[in-house]
Protein backbone atom coordinates (compact mmCIF):
# COMPACT_ATOMS: atom_id res chain seq x y z
CA UNK A 1 0.00 0.00 0.00
CA UNK A 2 1.33 3.40 -1.21
CA UNK A 3 1.74 5.88 1.95
CA UNK A 4 2.01 9.37 1.88
CA UNK A 5 4.02 11.85 4.38
CA UNK A 6 3.26 15.08 6.06
CA UNK A 7 5.65 15.70 8.55
CA UNK A 8 5.85 12.06 11.18
CA UNK A 9 2.41 11.47 10.22
CA UNK A 10 2.38 8.28 7.52
CA UNK A 11 -1.21 7.46 5.84
CA UNK A 12 -3.00 7.36 2.79
CA UNK A 13 -5.66 9.92 1.36
CA UNK A 14 -8.69 8.67 0.03
CA UNK A 15 -8.24 11.02 -3.51
CA UNK A 16 -11.59 11.26 -4.54
CA UNK A 17 -12.51 11.17 -8.25
CA UNK A 18 -14.54 13.79 -9.07
CA UNK A 19 -16.94 14.74 -12.68
CA UNK A 20 -17.47 18.15 -13.79
CA UNK A 21 -21.54 18.62 -12.56
CA UNK A 22 -21.95 21.37 -10.14
CA UNK A 23 -22.36 19.36 -7.14
CA UNK A 24 -19.04 17.72 -7.92
CA UNK A 25 -17.12 21.31 -8.50
CA UNK A 26 -18.04 22.52 -5.45
CA UNK A 27 -17.19 19.46 -3.49
CA UNK A 28 -14.10 20.15 -5.58
CA UNK A 29 -13.64 23.70 -3.98
CA UNK A 30 -14.66 23.07 -0.50
CA UNK A 31 -11.79 20.29 -0.08
CA UNK A 32 -9.25 23.18 -1.57
CA UNK A 33 -10.56 25.95 0.86
CA UNK A 34 -10.31 23.66 3.51
CA UNK A 35 -6.49 23.14 2.63
CA UNK A 36 -6.31 20.09 0.53
CA UNK A 37 -5.13 19.53 -2.73
CA UNK A 38 -7.12 19.29 -6.10
CA UNK A 39 -6.53 18.34 -9.78
CA UNK A 40 -8.19 20.60 -12.52
CA UNK A 41 -8.30 20.33 -16.04
CA UNK A 42 -7.25 23.55 -18.15
CA UNK A 43 -6.80 23.78 -21.80
CA UNK A 44 -2.99 23.13 -21.74
CA UNK A 45 -2.26 20.53 -19.17
CA UNK A 46 -3.79 18.75 -15.12
CA UNK A 47 -2.96 21.35 -12.64
CA UNK A 48 -2.78 20.46 -8.95
CA UNK A 49 -4.54 23.11 -7.15
CA UNK A 50 -3.93 24.55 -3.36
CA UNK A 51 -5.12 28.06 -1.97
CA UNK A 52 -2.62 30.64 -3.23
CA UNK A 53 -3.34 32.74 -0.07
CA UNK A 54 -2.53 29.16 2.55
CA UNK A 55 1.26 28.73 2.67
CA UNK A 56 0.60 25.48 4.94
CA UNK A 57 -1.33 24.59 1.49
CA UNK A 58 0.88 25.40 -0.92
CA UNK A 59 3.50 23.54 1.00
CA UNK A 60 1.57 20.18 0.39
CA UNK A 61 2.14 20.80 -3.15
CA UNK A 62 5.87 20.22 -3.26
CA UNK A 63 5.63 17.30 -0.59
CA UNK A 64 3.10 15.47 -3.54
CA UNK A 65 5.05 15.76 -5.99
CA UNK A 66 8.33 16.34 -4.81
CA UNK A 67 9.16 19.28 -6.20
CA UNK A 68 12.16 21.48 -5.45
CA UNK A 69 11.28 24.17 -3.52
CA UNK A 70 12.95 26.43 -5.32
CA UNK A 71 10.80 26.18 -8.80
CA UNK A 72 8.20 28.53 -8.05
CA UNK A 73 4.40 28.10 -9.23
CA UNK A 74 1.58 29.65 -11.06
CA UNK A 75 -1.40 31.59 -9.89
CA UNK A 76 -4.76 30.68 -11.96
CA UNK A 77 -7.58 32.94 -11.06
CA UNK A 78 -10.96 33.35 -13.23
CA UNK A 79 -11.14 37.18 -13.18
CA UNK A 80 -8.80 39.83 -14.02
CA UNK A 81 -10.01 41.84 -11.13
CA UNK A 82 -8.52 39.58 -9.39
CA UNK A 83 -4.74 40.45 -10.82
CA UNK A 84 -4.67 44.15 -8.68
CA UNK A 85 -4.40 42.30 -5.24
CA UNK A 86 -1.55 39.89 -6.11
CA UNK A 87 0.73 42.04 -7.91
CA UNK A 88 2.15 45.63 -7.32
CA UNK A 89 1.83 47.22 -10.48
CA UNK A 90 0.04 45.78 -13.78
CA UNK A 91 1.94 47.93 -16.61
CA UNK A 92 1.59 48.36 -19.88
CA UNK A 93 2.56 45.19 -21.35
CA UNK A 94 1.07 43.11 -18.91
CA UNK A 95 -2.25 45.06 -19.83
CA UNK A 96 -1.55 44.13 -23.50
CA UNK A 97 -0.84 41.11 -23.16
CA UNK A 98 -3.84 40.46 -20.81
CA UNK A 99 -6.46 41.92 -23.90
CA UNK A 100 -4.68 40.04 -26.24
CA UNK A 101 -4.88 36.57 -24.91
CA UNK A 102 -6.29 36.39 -21.30
CA UNK A 103 -8.62 33.88 -20.84
CA UNK A 104 -5.76 31.65 -22.09
CA UNK A 105 -2.45 29.74 -22.25
CA UNK A 106 -0.31 32.48 -20.99
CA UNK A 107 1.27 33.36 -17.86
CA UNK A 108 2.64 36.51 -17.05
CA UNK A 109 5.16 37.27 -14.69
CA UNK A 110 5.04 40.61 -12.64
CA UNK A 111 6.47 41.89 -9.19
CA UNK A 112 4.32 40.29 -6.43
CA UNK A 113 2.03 41.56 -3.66
CA UNK A 114 2.86 40.74 0.31
CA UNK A 115 -0.27 38.69 -0.34
CA UNK A 116 1.63 36.19 -2.03
CA UNK A 117 3.52 33.50 0.18
CA UNK A 118 7.07 32.91 -0.38
CA UNK A 119 6.21 29.50 -0.73
CA UNK A 120 4.55 30.27 -4.12
CA UNK A 121 6.89 32.27 -5.71
CA UNK A 122 10.24 30.65 -4.10
CA UNK A 123 11.38 33.58 -3.12
CA UNK A 124 11.51 35.36 -6.08
CA UNK A 125 10.26 39.20 -5.93
CA UNK A 126 7.96 38.20 -8.85
CA UNK A 127 4.55 35.92 -9.53
CA UNK A 128 3.46 34.37 -12.84
CA UNK A 129 -0.10 34.79 -12.89
CA UNK A 130 -2.79 33.26 -15.72
CA UNK A 131 -6.26 32.91 -16.30
CA UNK A 132 -7.28 29.75 -18.13
CA UNK A 133 -9.89 29.30 -20.75
CA UNK A 134 -11.02 26.01 -20.02
CA UNK A 135 -14.68 26.36 -19.08
CA UNK A 136 -14.02 23.88 -16.54
CA UNK A 137 -11.35 25.51 -14.61
CA UNK A 138 -13.07 28.72 -14.83
CA UNK A 139 -16.17 26.91 -12.95
CA UNK A 140 -13.70 25.55 -10.72
CA UNK A 141 -11.81 28.77 -9.54
CA UNK A 142 -14.77 30.77 -9.96
CA UNK A 143 -16.05 28.28 -6.91
CA UNK A 144 -13.21 28.90 -5.55
CA UNK A 145 -13.33 32.15 -5.11
CA UNK A 146 -9.24 32.23 -4.07
CA UNK A 147 -6.25 32.80 -6.13
CA UNK A 148 -4.91 28.79 -6.97
CA UNK A 149 -1.67 28.17 -7.10
CA UNK A 150 -0.68 25.53 -9.25
CA UNK A 151 1.90 23.34 -10.80
CA UNK A 152 1.35 20.46 -13.44
CA UNK A 153 -0.33 17.72 -11.55
CA UNK A 154 2.36 14.86 -11.97
CA UNK A 155 5.04 13.89 -10.03
CA UNK A 156 7.84 16.08 -10.77
CA UNK A 157 10.06 15.62 -13.56
CA UNK A 158 7.24 13.17 -15.62
CA UNK A 159 5.72 13.98 -18.20
CA UNK A 160 3.15 16.31 -17.32
CA UNK A 161 -0.91 14.92 -17.50
CA UNK A 162 -3.11 15.82 -19.96
CA UNK A 163 -5.89 12.94 -18.92
CA UNK A 164 -7.05 12.37 -15.48
CA UNK A 165 -5.98 9.35 -15.63
CA UNK A 166 -2.55 10.45 -15.76
CA UNK A 167 -2.36 12.21 -12.29
CA UNK A 168 -3.63 9.53 -11.26
CA UNK A 169 -0.88 7.08 -12.42
CA UNK A 170 1.57 9.73 -9.99
CA UNK A 171 -0.83 11.51 -7.35
CA UNK A 172 -3.66 9.02 -6.14
CA UNK A 173 -3.38 8.79 -2.34
CA UNK A 174 -1.29 11.74 -2.61
CA UNK A 175 -4.14 14.39 -3.05
CA UNK A 176 -7.69 14.92 -2.03
CA UNK A 177 -9.09 15.30 -5.42
CA UNK A 178 -9.16 14.97 -9.36
CA UNK A 179 -11.71 16.55 -11.48
CA UNK A 180 -11.96 14.40 -14.58
CA UNK A 181 -12.69 17.39 -17.57
CA UNK A 182 -11.35 15.37 -20.27
CA UNK A 183 -8.33 16.01 -22.82
CA UNK A 184 -6.51 18.70 -22.43
CA UNK A 185 -6.59 21.02 -25.76
CA UNK A 186 -3.22 22.44 -26.76
CA UNK A 187 -1.23 19.06 -24.14
CA UNK A 188 1.73 21.76 -23.36
CA UNK A 189 2.14 24.31 -20.42
CA UNK A 190 1.09 27.86 -20.66
CA UNK A 191 3.54 30.18 -22.21
CA UNK A 192 5.70 32.33 -19.59
CA UNK A 193 6.12 36.10 -20.20
CA UNK A 194 8.13 38.28 -17.67
CA UNK A 195 7.16 41.65 -18.16
CA UNK A 196 8.23 43.04 -14.37
CA UNK A 197 11.24 44.53 -16.08
CA UNK A 198 11.59 46.90 -19.30
CA UNK A 199 11.94 44.45 -21.53
CA UNK A 200 9.67 41.29 -21.90
CA UNK A 201 11.48 38.08 -21.64
CA UNK A 202 10.10 34.56 -23.08
CA UNK A 203 10.76 31.95 -20.33
CA UNK A 204 8.91 28.97 -21.32
CA UNK A 205 7.31 28.47 -24.89
CA UNK A 206 3.55 27.17 -25.32
CA UNK A 207 0.47 27.67 -26.82
CA UNK A 208 0.66 31.17 -27.35
CA UNK A 209 3.61 31.55 -29.91
CA UNK A 210 6.62 33.60 -29.94
CA UNK A 211 5.32 35.01 -33.17
CA UNK A 212 2.33 36.49 -31.23
CA UNK A 213 4.20 38.26 -28.45
CA UNK A 214 6.16 40.15 -30.98
CA UNK A 215 2.20 41.18 -32.94
CA UNK A 216 1.73 42.13 -29.03
CA UNK A 217 4.67 43.98 -27.45
CA UNK A 218 7.20 44.20 -30.26
CA UNK A 219 10.80 42.80 -29.10
CA UNK A 220 10.39 39.77 -26.83
CA UNK A 221 13.69 38.18 -25.18
CA UNK A 222 13.99 34.32 -25.48
CA UNK A 223 15.43 33.04 -22.08
CA UNK A 224 14.52 29.71 -21.40
CA UNK A 225 17.40 28.71 -19.56
CA UNK A 226 18.45 29.18 -15.76
CA UNK A 227 21.88 30.43 -15.02
CA UNK A 228 24.36 27.86 -12.58
CA UNK A 229 23.48 28.55 -9.29
CA UNK A 230 20.60 31.01 -10.20
CA UNK A 231 17.02 30.71 -9.31
CA UNK A 232 14.60 29.84 -12.03
CA UNK A 233 11.97 32.64 -12.58
CA UNK A 234 9.61 30.09 -13.99
CA UNK A 235 8.61 26.50 -13.81
CA UNK A 236 10.51 24.05 -16.38
CA UNK A 237 13.87 26.07 -16.07
CA UNK A 238 16.16 24.48 -13.98
CA UNK A 239 15.84 21.54 -13.41
CA UNK A 240 15.25 18.20 -15.97
CA UNK A 241 11.07 17.99 -16.90
CA UNK A 242 8.95 15.96 -18.55
CA UNK A 243 11.03 12.64 -18.94
CA UNK A 244 9.82 8.99 -18.83
CA UNK A 245 11.69 6.35 -17.87
CA UNK A 246 13.01 4.99 -20.91
CA UNK A 247 15.53 7.12 -22.83
CA UNK A 248 14.48 9.41 -25.35
CA UNK A 249 16.76 10.26 -28.20
CA UNK A 250 15.44 13.21 -30.67
CA UNK A 251 16.27 12.31 -34.50
CA UNK A 252 17.53 14.72 -36.80
CA UNK A 253 18.21 14.12 -40.55
CA UNK A 254 17.51 10.45 -41.94
CA UNK A 255 14.79 9.25 -39.20
CA UNK A 256 13.70 5.99 -40.77
CA UNK A 257 17.02 4.88 -41.68
CA UNK A 258 17.76 5.89 -37.94
CA UNK A 259 14.97 4.08 -36.59
CA UNK A 260 15.63 0.81 -38.67
CA UNK A 261 19.58 0.47 -38.29
CA UNK A 262 19.09 1.44 -34.60
CA UNK A 263 15.90 -0.55 -33.43
CA UNK A 264 17.90 -3.92 -33.66
CA UNK A 265 19.42 -3.09 -30.56
CA UNK A 266 16.52 -3.68 -28.86
CA UNK A 267 13.83 -6.07 -27.46
CA UNK A 268 10.78 -2.85 -28.15
CA UNK A 269 11.55 0.26 -29.52
CA UNK A 270 8.94 3.45 -28.69
CA UNK A 271 9.16 5.60 -32.09
CA UNK A 272 7.18 8.91 -32.20
CA UNK A 273 6.87 10.57 -36.24
CA UNK A 274 4.68 11.95 -38.67
CA UNK A 275 6.33 9.57 -41.26
CA UNK A 276 4.10 6.97 -42.43
CA UNK A 277 7.26 4.08 -43.22
CA UNK A 278 7.13 0.46 -42.01
CA UNK A 279 9.36 0.07 -38.64
CA UNK A 280 10.94 -3.20 -37.83
CA UNK A 281 8.02 -5.44 -35.47
CA UNK A 282 9.37 -4.47 -32.14
CA UNK A 283 8.54 -0.97 -32.66
CA UNK A 284 5.42 0.83 -30.81
CA UNK A 285 4.55 3.74 -32.95
CA UNK A 286 2.83 6.67 -32.06
CA UNK A 287 2.04 9.06 -35.00
CA UNK A 288 1.52 12.45 -35.00
CA UNK A 289 -0.13 14.51 -38.48
CA UNK A 290 1.24 17.85 -40.22
CA UNK A 291 -0.35 19.82 -38.32
CA UNK A 292 2.03 20.89 -35.99
CA UNK A 293 -0.91 21.32 -32.80
CA UNK A 294 -1.03 17.71 -33.37
CA UNK A 295 2.29 16.99 -32.31
CA UNK A 296 1.89 19.33 -29.27
CA UNK A 297 -1.46 17.77 -28.02
CA UNK A 298 -0.14 14.11 -27.85
CA UNK A 299 3.76 14.51 -26.73
CA UNK A 300 2.79 14.11 -23.59
CA UNK A 301 0.68 11.34 -24.01
CA UNK A 302 3.08 9.70 -26.47
CA UNK A 303 5.61 9.23 -23.86
CA UNK A 304 3.69 8.17 -20.78
CA UNK A 305 1.76 5.51 -23.26
CA UNK A 306 5.35 3.94 -24.73
CA UNK A 307 6.47 4.16 -21.18
CA UNK A 308 3.36 1.71 -19.84
CA UNK A 309 4.16 -0.34 -22.72
CA UNK A 310 7.11 -1.54 -21.42
CA UNK A 311 9.82 0.15 -24.25
CA UNK A 312 13.55 0.57 -23.58
CA UNK A 313 14.34 3.73 -25.40
CA UNK A 314 12.12 6.21 -27.38
CA UNK A 315 12.97 7.94 -30.87
CA UNK A 316 11.42 11.07 -31.42
CA UNK A 317 11.72 13.00 -34.97
CA UNK A 318 12.75 16.39 -34.86
CA UNK A 319 10.73 19.67 -35.96
CA UNK A 320 11.30 23.02 -37.12
CA UNK A 321 10.88 25.41 -34.17
CA UNK A 322 8.22 28.19 -35.99
CA UNK A 323 4.73 28.56 -34.09
CA UNK A 324 4.14 26.40 -31.66
CA UNK A 325 6.48 23.92 -32.50
CA UNK A 326 9.13 25.69 -30.72
CA UNK A 327 7.31 24.81 -27.38
CA UNK A 328 6.65 21.19 -28.41
CA UNK A 329 10.88 21.06 -29.23
CA UNK A 330 11.47 22.67 -25.69
CA UNK A 331 9.63 20.27 -23.93
CA UNK A 332 11.08 16.96 -25.98
CA UNK A 333 14.46 18.38 -25.80
CA UNK A 334 14.00 18.48 -22.31
CA UNK A 335 12.60 14.56 -21.83
CA UNK A 336 15.48 14.10 -24.00
CA UNK A 337 17.81 15.44 -21.60
CA UNK A 338 19.46 16.83 -24.93
CA UNK A 339 20.58 13.55 -26.44
CA UNK A 340 20.48 14.35 -30.17
CA UNK A 341 21.51 11.80 -32.55
CA UNK A 342 22.16 13.89 -36.31
CA UNK A 343 22.04 10.97 -38.50
CA UNK A 344 22.96 11.20 -42.51
CA UNK A 345 24.25 8.86 -45.22
CA UNK A 346 23.83 6.00 -42.78
CA UNK A 347 25.82 7.35 -39.93
CA UNK A 348 26.18 9.80 -37.31
CA UNK A 349 27.32 13.50 -37.98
Amino acid sequence: MLYFSYGKEMYRLKTEKLSTSNKDIARAAALLKGGGLVAFPTETVYGLGANALDGSAVEKIFKAKGRPSDNPLIVHIYDINQVSSLVLEVNDNAKRLMEAFWPGPITIVMKKSDKIPSSVSAGLDTVGVRMPENPVALRFLKACGVPVAAPSANTSGKPSPTLASHVAEDLDGKIDAIIDGGQCSVGLESTVIDVSSEVPMLLRPGGITFEQLTEVLGHVVLAFECKEGAAPRSPGLKYQHYSPSAPVYVVRGDFDEYVIQNSKKYEKVGVITSNKADYPSNCIVKRFDSEPASYAANLFAYLRSLDGEGVQVIFAQDIDCKGINLATNNRLYKAAGYKIANFKGGRLI
